[in-house]
């Protein structure tokens, strides 16, 4: 690990390394990692195997500049934080079933979260288009505005819930559950068997769908299968995002990862969108 190399990469390289860890500090390298590193499964559709050994996301991520989804997006951004001087913990997170409404299984999700002067945060930067710019004080149940969305966490016992109010519920104001969670910590190691599960389920959107994702100052840029995806957001907190969708030939898709994510592949990409089987083990 090289943190002002992992800066330069994310275009955040005047942060310094090596003063004391500061919230403005957080925020600034969360959002730059988000409007930099891609959130993308590419490599299990192109030949490849999602490798979790820190050595192998750091070359990946910042000396390749690939993406990654959130077991290395986080993975790695944990590493980076922890050599800045962050005292951080992994944690487990499940997903909520867009199709099934139930929660995925234990280590579905790796998530972090960091203490900084008393105060704990959560930081995602690898949950695509639904993830906060931000990190969410995991201090209060009230929301959390970011840009036209709303978070909170909600917490029932032990366990905690990420909420939204999406672009699609700004006006029924209904909270959607996104992720529920622990602080208990984890290991890296921990995160294996699942990782491997999402690269070969057909009831993982991974293995049914080659996507790439990225934020954008004022949107996100989304390809998947044989689209790209613009979504527009709203100038001011309130609105509806736009969105305008290209459909793609296979000739079309390396040079739109090219040129408008920053990525090239070792080998050639099987464009996918499959129809995804819900999974029969949940919670």
């Amino acid at each position: 690990m090289d943190p002002q190399k992992y800066l330069l990469r994310i275009g955040c390289n005047a942060v310094p390394t090596r003063q004391t860890p500061t919230l403005d500090t957080l925020r600034r390298v969360h959002r730059c990692h988000l409007m930099a590193v891609p959130f993308e499964n590419l490599t299990i559709h192109s030949q490849g195997r999602v490798l979790l050994a820190l050595p192998d996301l750091y070359h990946k991520i910042v000396v390749r500049h690939r993406g990654g989804f959130c077991f290395e997006n986080n993975g790695l951004f944990s590493w980076l934080l922890t050599e800045m001087g962050f005292d951080v913990a992994i944690l487990s997170g499940q997903v909520k079933n867009a199709i099934t409404g139930r929660y995925g299984l234990p280590f579905d999700h790796l998530i972090s979260m960091v203490t900084l002067g008393g105060q704990r945060w959560l930081c995602d930067v690898g949950f695509g288009g639904a993830g906060f710019e931000f990190p969410i004080s995991l201090e209060t149940a009230e929301l959390q505005k970011q840009g036209h969305r709303m978070y909170r966490i909600r917490q029932e016992g032990k366990m905690h819930f990420l909420e939204w109010q999406d672009e699609e519920r700004s006006e029924t104001r209904i909270w959607a559950e996104l992720y529920r969670f622990t602080l208990n910590p984890q290991s890296r190691e921990d995160f294996t068997e699942m990782c491997n599960y999402h690269q070969s389920s057909p009831s993982s959107i991974f293995f049914c769908k080659s996507l790439c994702s990225i934020l954008k100052p004022n949107g996100r840029l989304t390809y998947m299968g044989h689209r790209l995806i613009t979504s527009h957001f709203p100038s001011g907190e309130s609105g509806n995002v736009t969105k305008t969708v290209r459909e793609l030939t296979d000739e079309d898709i390396p040079d739109i990862l090219k040129e408008d994510f920053g990525i090239e592949l070792d080998f050639p990409l099987v464009p996918k969108d499959e129809a995804i089987t819900p999974p029969t083990i949940m919670y």
